[in-house]
């Protein structure tokens, strides 16, 4: 039998097609006639017909057997055979032919339920129904607990709380923040334009789009300054404030540091009328929030590779002076036996870099210096920052407020701050 001819299992994949695409679940919501349907059937030509007869009334009698589709019929002469009936055309007539071709009766029961239950609670939800039909079947036995969601911030319009209060039977903190994304379309459905804050975008925001209290943000600082007293009893602390409460800070700082390892972060040196930040990647929107930095001189360091020159790049949007701390060409080349691979370089144009910066990142994405090339700050010989720091002339402090202690330098610092 030829391979070109359409058989029952060709039928049923068409018909598979269309349900994968939510076609079949969007026809109980509509009133639009969706049947019959014609569905493709390539049939054999009159060659076959005369050179292979016995193949051609095979296909034939197969297609007849099928009970869940209707078949046109042509007549056709064979020199020894006759007069002959040959499919020309098959047709659908009915969902319920769909579902027994298919076996998918008992899906589609549960979106009916779904449908019916949508329909008799939050009505306004029917066209993300038919926008989604298979998500919403993955989601059925969710479907009750997302729609007491909606209702309740729909008659709570921004409430001003933690997800974590939200009072409803069998909903707790996880289920919502699981649900964002789901939940997300389907409150933009319920709600009227004011209470929905569409400048608020993505997962992250679900709480700040629709009015609930977020989680603060922590900002994670050690004041390099032991005259900077913040807790009586102990000399440069490491402290953990909200973004809040960060902003309101008015010590006296001149210099802020950031780093992205938390190693460095624990044994950068001391230094005059300075604090340093533990970095968080990407996310600088809390630190924006504090007015003061823009007074002070920002250094950040960060890896030398295409991200870390993103992140200082973002930086820059809300801090335009930030100026990079060991992330030069000398740095990069100096550690080249240390030298990482980078698993997913950026591939974006950066706006906010210096030419020297820019240059470098270019080098790296172009694989100048070899496939993926990275140098992580964690491995930067910690003699480098000191001379860094030295080149900048600020005032840096040892423990004791003496001298700076002698720092050997090291494949991999950085060694613990000298008892």
């Amino acid at each position: 039998m030829s391979a070109n001819w359409t058989r029952p299992k060709d039928l049923r994949a068409q018909l598979a097609r269309l349900w994968e695409r939510g076609d079949w679940l969007r026809a109980g919501l509509s009133d639009e006639a969706s049947f019959p349907r014609r569905l493709t059937l390539k049939t054999p030509g009159s060659t076959d017909v005369t050179d292979r007869f016995e193949a051609v009334r095979a296909w034939a009698a197969e297609l007849s057997e099928v009970g869940w589709i209707r078949l046109e019929w042509r007549e056709v002469r064979h020199r020894v055979q006759g007069t002959q009936r040959l499919p020309a055309a098959a047709w659908i007539d009915s969902l319920d032919q769909v579902l027994t071709a298919l076996g998918k009766r008992r899906d589609w029961q549960r979106f009916m339920a779904l449908t019916e239950t949508t329909r008799q609670t939050r009505p306004e939800l029917l066209p993300w129904l038919a926008r989604r039909p298979l998500q919403a079947l993955e989601l059925a036995d969710d479907w009750p607990r997302l729609l007491a969601v909606v209702g309740w911030v729909k008659t709570h319009p921004r409430p001003g709380i933690y997800l974590r209060q939200v009072d409803l039977p069998g909903v707790h903190t996880k289920f919502i923040e699981s649900h964002r994304g789901v939940l997300t379309e389907l409150l933009d459905l319920a709600l009227p334009d004011e209470q929905v804050d569409a400048t608020q975008t993505g997962v992250s925001r679900f709480a700040a789009r629709y009015g609930f209290r977020e989680k603060p943000v922590r900002i994670r600082l050690r004041l390099l300054d032991p005259d900077i007293t913040t807790i009586p009893g102990l000399e440069c602390p490491d402290i953990t404030l909200d973004a809040g409460d960060f902003a309101g800070l008015r010590w006296p700082v001149r210099h802020i540091f950031i780093t992205e390892n938390e190693t460095n972060f624990l044994a950068f040196p001391r230094i005059k009328g300075a604090m340093l930040l533990f970095g968080s990647g990407y996310g600088w929107e809390s630190l924006a929030q504090a007015h003061w930095l823009q007074d002070c001189a920002i250094h950040y360091w960060g890896d030398i590779d295409t991200h870390g020159f993103a992140i200082l790049d973002q930086l820059r949007v809300h801090f335009d002076r930030t100026r990079s701390l060991l992330m030069d060409r000398a740095t990069f080349e100096a550690h080249s036996v240390l030298w990482g691979v980078e698993d997913k370089p950026s591939r974006a144009e950066l706006q906010r870099l210096t030419d020297e910066e820019r240059a470098l990142y270019q080098d790296l994405q172009q694989n100048r210096f070899g496939p993926n090339r990275r140098l992580e700050q964690e491995h930067v010989g910690f003699h480098s920052l000191i001379a860094q720091l030295d080149a900048l002339d600020l005032e840096r402090l040892s423990r004791n407020g003496s001298s700076p202690p002698d720092w050997p330098p090291s494949r991999h610092w950085p060694a613990p701050l000298p008892s």
